[in-house]
């Protein structure tokens, strides 16, 4: 028998295991659909389609057609839902939601995070196991009370950048302040992560900050598609040349940032060593660290440092994730305040009580004071949670709802219809602040997650809550706001944050002195 040429046999070869591979991959998917079953879910739902044909194709509504159907099945435990050949569990009960953000074993994060994993790698947000448990253990010391307070000045001067801007929109009719909020929470974030002055504010335009709106664009708009979930095919006839363009430009600026600090510390320490004048005023003063003088300069449990490219994932990281949601919970607070007077004038009694007519910066002691601009910003996050969507993978069978779910089945966590549940809020459409203060009934812990929860919850809750509110506290100590949409005119965009769809638009007046 004649032997096969070694290019047929490596061909044979291949297509045998690509075979095996699919055979695998439907047997697997045949198993969850028969184990699925008995899950309530939506209709038709189509073998491979799944429910694809429910949803419009452009995919713009998506999130307002699954709120329409949370909706629809808000009596039961959960609800089933197949993206193509993807199976989900849509959960919105704080009972169903505890099951997988108590658990220390459902921790990895669902397939559509994959898709950030050019840009940030396997950073804090995205890393699984053991990686995520020692990275999360390393950085958390980074959020320490006394850092963020060094992290206060940071803020205050950004806030007051923002203030000097719209002292000339006062009397100049409505304006829209999303895309202003934004850019001083970019500000902020660039300085307190990296030390690194953009000057977002006043120069919106620079390469690295289109980069950053143009990947988090580039990202959401293909975890909507599946048909381009597979690399080759986003590479040949998506969007993979722009996104490769803008990666190129976000990891450069990291990395020479990266290089530049590195050197910086290096040449700190070598002149700390040398310098016998320890009383004067320079080695007095105290140097306002950066989150990534924190990381270069922290080590793992082996005394070993994290290498560059870690480093870069945790910086990137912490970009990614710390601006976009504090400004989008910013805007929400002011468009709430702007439609319910009454509750603005309740948070400007409590500034005038805490400052009087002073302008002074914000300190610590000033932002233990202000109860009811907290619960004013929680109230704001519980009905416009700036992460509208999130996602977990199933690492074993479990039970949710007295529903058996199998393994690798992702879990699509939807706080913004939780935080509407009247079980735990009533009349949850309301804004009403005062359901967070400290007296009022107790509330299930899983029923209000704006920072998720568990023990894979946000680790820069306490940071966003401190920027919030001294944004928040800078903008109505001298402004009085109005809101001019009504809630139907903002059209919500539920992508990778929860933003209107043709931004907020306030007026702002000076306060009456």
């Amino acid at each position: 028998m004649e032997a096969l040429p070694p290019g047929a046999l490596l061909s044979a070869v291949f297509l045998t295991v690509l075979a095996g591979l699919a055979v695998h991959l439907f047997a697997d998917y045949v198993r969850k659909w028969n184990q699925m079953k008995r899950i309530p879910g939506l209709s038709p739902t189509y073998p491979i389609l799944g429910n694809a044909l429910l949803f419009k194709p452009s995919g713009e509504d998506f999130f307002l057609q699954l709120i329409e159907f949370t909706t629809k099945c808000r009596d039961e435990p959960l609800m089933k839902l197949w993206l193509g050949p993807l199976p989900f569990v849509v959960l919105f009960h704080a009972e169903t939601v505890e099951v997988i953000l108590s658990s220390s074993k459902h921790l990895d994060k669902s397939y559509a995070y994959k898709f950030l994993h050019p840009w940030l790698g396997t950073g804090l947000l995205t890393s699984t196991g053991n990686k995520w448990r020692a990275r999360r253990k390393l950085i958390t010391p980074t959020f320490h009370f006394t850092i963020l307070m060094e992290f206060l000045e940071v803020m205050n001067e950004q806030a007051s950048i923002l203030l000097e801007k719209w002292e000339k929109k006062v009397g100049k009719g409505p304006f829209n302040c999303f895309s202003d909020v934004t850019l001083c929470a970019l500000d902020i974030i660039c300085e307190t992560a990296m030390d690194k002055g953009v000057s977002a504010q006043n120069n919106s335009d620079s390469e690295y900050i289109r980069a950053i709106y143009k990947m988090s664009d580039l990202i959401h708009r293909r975890q909507k598609m599946p048909w381009f979930w597979p690399d080759f095919l986003y590479n040949m006839f998506g969007e993979g040349k722009e996104h490769d363009k803008a990666l190129k430009i976000l990891h450069a600026f990291t990395e020479k940032v990266i290089m530049e600090r590195s050197r910086k510390m290096e040449t700190s320490e070598e002149c700390s060593h040398s310098d016998s004048d320890s009383d004067s005023e320079s080695r007095r003063k105290k140097k306002r660290k950066a989150f990534l003088d924190l990381i270069l300069s922290a080590t793992d449990e082996d005394g070993k440092r994290l290498s560059q490219q870690d480093i870069r994932e945790e910086v990137d990281t912490f970009m990614f994730e710390g601006h976009d949601t504090t400004a989008s919970a910013i805007n929400w607070t002011l468009y709430l305040l702007g439609t319910h007077p009454s509750v603005q004038k309740k948070v400007h009694e409590e500034l005038d009580d805490v400052f009087g007519r002073s302008d002074r910066h914000v300190t610590m002691e000033d932002l233990k004071q202000l109860q009811f601009l907290q619960c004013v910003i929680k109230e704001s996050l519980r009905l416009f949670p700036p992460v509208p969507i999130f996602g977990r993978t199933l690492l074993e069978d479990c039970y949710i709802g007295g529903f058996k779910v199998p393994k690798g089945v992702n879990a699509m966590i939807i706080p913004y219809a939780l935080h509407r549940d009247p079980k735990h809020f009533p009349e949850p459409e309301e804004f009403r602040p005062e359901r967070f203060l400290q007296n009022s009934r107790k509330v299930n812990p899983y029923a209000f997650i704006p920072f998720s929860a568990g023990v894979r919850n946000c680790i820069g809750q306490k940071f966003a809550l401190m920027e919030e509110k001294v944004i928040l506290s800078s903008i109505l100590r001298r402004f009085r706001v109005e809101a001019q949409q009504s809630r139907e005119e903002l059209h919500m965009v539920g992508e990778l944050i929860l933003r209107p769809q043709s931004g907020i638009w306030i007026e702002l007046h000076h306060r009456a002195k």
